[in-house]
C-alpha cells in the first residue's frame, strides 16, 4: 500500500530536479483548466444586471444570448479538439519527469500524436463525467477520481480502446480513491497560501508540485496493474 508521504516525496524530488519546466507546463495546464471551467460556468451577474436585461429590447436580448451561446460553443470545441490533447501532453511531461528524471517542453506536443484515439477517449470521459455530475455533485466527484488516470493510460497503452482506457483507470483507482482524496487534501495549506498570495505561490510551487505528485501516484499504481 502506497503512503501519501512517499508519493509526495517522489513528486517533490522530480519537481526540484526540473523546476522551471515543471512550472511552465503546470501553468499551461492551469490555463486549460480555467478555460474549460469558463465554458461550463453560469455567471448570471448581479440583480441589477438581471433587471436591466429583463427591461432591454428583445432584439438586444437575442444578440446577447446568441453571443453567449457562441462563446460557450467555441469554448467547448477548444476543449474537445485542443485542450484535451494538450492535457494528455502535459500529463505525459510530468510522467516522464517522474519516471525518467527529466522531460523536455516538447513532450507537451505528444498529446497530438495518435490524435483520433486521444480525441475519442477524452470526449467519452468528459461525457461520462458530465452525466455523473448531472446526478449529484458527490457521484461526479467520485467518478472524477475513477477517471483520474485516463490521460496517462492513453499513451502507455495505445492498443486499448477508449472504453478500455476508461475501464483500466477505474480499476487502477479501485480502493485508491479515498487515499487519492487525502493526498489532494494534504496540499490544502499550499492551496490556501496560493490564494493569499493571489496565485503566486500556486504558479511557482503548488501547481507543479501537485502535478509531479499526481504523476508519481500514477507510477505507483501502474506497478500493480
Amino acid at each position: 500500500m502506497w503512503s501519501i508521504g512517499e508519493i509526495k516525496a517522489r513528486g517533490k524530488e522530480a519537481f526540484k530536479a526540473n523546476y522551471w519546466k515543471s512550472v511552465i507546463v503546470a501553468f499551461i495546464l492551469s490555463l486549460l483548466t480555467a478555460g474549460s471551467s469558463a465554458a461550463t460556468r453560469n455567471e448570471t451577474g448581479s440583480e441589477d444586471v438581471k433587471e436591466s436585461l429583463l427591461a432591454a429590447d428583445p432584439m438586444v436580448l437575442q444578440i446577447i444570448a446568441g453571443g453567449l451561446f457562441a462563446i460557450i460553443i467555441v469554448s467547448l470545441l477548444l476543449r474537445i479538439f485542443v485542450f484535451n490533447p494538450l492535457q494528455v501532453g502535459g500529463y505525459q511531461f510530468f510522467k516522464k519527469n517522474v519516471t525518467e528524471g527529466h522531460a523536455t517542453l516538447g513532450t507537451i506536443g505528444e498529446g497530438f500524436s495518435g490524435y483520433r484515439h486521444t480525441f475519442i477517449t477524452l470526449l467519452l470521459r468528459d461525457i461520462f463525467l458530465g452525466l455523473w455530475c448531472c446526478l449529484l455533485i458527490i457521484p461526479g466527484l467520485i467518478k472524477s477520481y475513477s477517471y483520474r488516470m485516463v490521460p496517462y493510460i492513453i499513451k502507455d497503452n495505445p492498443e486499448l480502446s477508449a472504453t478500455e482506457v476508461i475501464t483500466k483507470s477505474r480499476k487502477m483507482m479501485d480502493g485508491n480513491k479515498w487515499r487519492a482524496f487525502l493526498l489532494d487534501l494534504s496540499f490544502i495549506g499550499w492551496l490556501l497560501l496560493s490564494l493569499i498570495t493571489l496565485g503566486i505561490v500556486g504558479l511557482l510551487w503548488t501547481n507543479p508540485y501537485m502535478q509531479n505528485t499526481n504523476a508519481a501516484l500514477y507510477q505507483e499504481l501502474s506497478k500493480n496493474n
